[in-house]
């Protein structure tokens, strides 16, 4: 059945992070299928009460489990519309989650994230609680700052068999949330698609229409194409072929002529543009290796600056485990990855050119080009700052990371809108011919 209005504005897409506010609690696990338990946070003068239905992992089964903070609480509390009665279904409940802890300051950890040298760390227990609440929706609790003891039982104990059994109704229970939280975004969609705004752009000139449309025009006959060679299989001597079967069925959809051949006179001056065109590649080549960066094998400083903060993001993700290489391309930590990676491989496309080697701003015959690569790097950079906002949201990864991070790709992005201006100003000094 729909959710209603209500409950689409409580439950929200992010688990509810709520143990950075938490001082300590406890959680009785005593009776088989019921968790009941109490948390005590920063700034509320009552506990937040829990009623669970289901069991917790085995290390827990049984048994009264209560914790403590070790480390200061930070000036937080509990999120406004968090229910002090948590009613629900339990998700994964354990204090034996192995986590890697950093032997370091924050402030030493920053510091090997930016010279991106590994920092020491050891293997240490988290608390992690997760429920399921008829309030809220997912709540989740998970940190390595908690001293906690068993001070009860076992009053029960749970087999490795009832434990799975358990772990996949946990993945049940989070479905049927899934499925709440759809039900309530069909009945009452968000007024706003993206966790971002979208950039404030002027409406676009005629060149920088035109270079969109042919960009669009590109994208999609490219996904025509690659859709058929996936269907048909590649081979190497089809792909001319399929290339010129889409482009016809793309003019006929679009009801533009079939293409007329080139008189021999037409045909002699367009090699001939051909050939004053690559002289005047070789001559801008020859000046650029007069200039210092460009004198190098190297590319752009911007792409370089992107390439190697994607390398370092991967790796310290990798090395840290927050998103395996299968995870979810929705998963926040992939979208900082991914996001970087693919603005890296668009700056690369849009100043690595032979052209932008001689000068800058882009020559006219080439800016419309630069101009749509650049803004798709701008957007995936967007993407991966919403992956951080994400990340924030849902507690994952090191603070001192998404700082880190944050700091080089807004730094990045501040230049990739300077050379957009850059490139929609050489377009508009020289519109398109007619």
């Amino acid at each position: 059945m729909p959710a209603s209005r209500e409950s689409s504005e409580r439950f929200q897409l992010m688990a509810w992070r709520v143990d950075e506010p938490l001082l300590r609690g406890e959680l009785d696990c005593r009776v088989r299928g019921r968790v009941t338990g109490r948390l005590w946070f920063q700034g509320c003068s009552q506990p937040v009460v829990l009623d669970l239905r289901g069991s917790p992992w085995r290390d827990l089964a049984g048994h009264l489990l209560r914790f403590t903070r070790g480390k200061p609480v930070p000036a937080t509390g509990l999120p406004e519309g968090f229910a002090l009665k948590q009613t629900g279904a339990t998700g994964d409940l354990t204090a034996s989650r192995k986590v890697r802890v950093p032997d370091c300051t924050e402030e030493e950890l920053l510091e090997h994230f930016q010279n991106q040298t590994p920092f020491p760390w050891h293997w240490g227990n988290a608390l992690y609680l997760e429920w399921f609440s008829t309030a809220n929706g997912r709540v989740v609790i998970e940190s390595s700052d908690f001293h906690f003891s068993l001070e009860a039982g076992p009053t029960w104990t749970l087999t490795e068999e009832e434990e799975t059994a358990q772990r996949e109704a946990n993945l049940s229970h989070l479905k049927s949330f899934m499925e709440q939280l759809a039900d309530a975004i069909i009945a009452h969609p968000p007024e706003q698609d993206f966790p971002f705004p979208e950039e404030d752009d002027p409406e676009p000139g005629a060149g920088e229409r035109q270079a969109d449309a042919e960009a669009a025009r590109h994208d999609l006959l490219m996904d025509r194409v690659t859709a058929r060679i996936e269907r048909e299989g590649f081979d190497p001597d089809a792909f001319d072929r399929i290339l010129e079967e889409e482009q016809a069925r793309l003019r006929r959809e679009r009801g533009e002529p079939e293409p007329t051949p080139l008189t021999p006179e037409e045909e002699a001056e367009r090699n001939a543009w051909i050939e004053e065109l690559n002289a005047s590649a070789e001559e801008a080549l020859d000046e650029a290796e007069a200039e210092d960066w460009k004198a190098t094998d190297k590319g752009h400083p911007l792409v370089e600056r992107a390439r190697d903060l994607s390398f370092g993001l991967f790796r310290t993700i990798d090395a840290m485990g927050w998103a395996g290489a299968d995870a979810n391309p929705e998963h926040p930590i992939a979208e900082v990855r991914d996001g970087v990676c693919f603005a890296s491989a668009k700056l690369a496309g849009a100043l690595n050119g032979l052209q932008l080697r001689s000068e800058w701003p882009p020559d006219p015959l080439f800016a419309g080009n630069i101009l749509v690569r650049l803004k798709k790097a701008r957007g995936h950079l967007i993407d991966a700052l919403a992956g951080l906002d994400a990340a924030e949201r849902d507690g994952l990864a090191e603070a001192a990371w998404r700082r880190f991070a944050r700091g080089e790709i807004e730094s990045l992005l501040t230049e990739v809108r300077t050379l957009i201006e850059d490139a929609r100003t050489a377009l508009e000094d020289h519109p398109p011919e007619d």
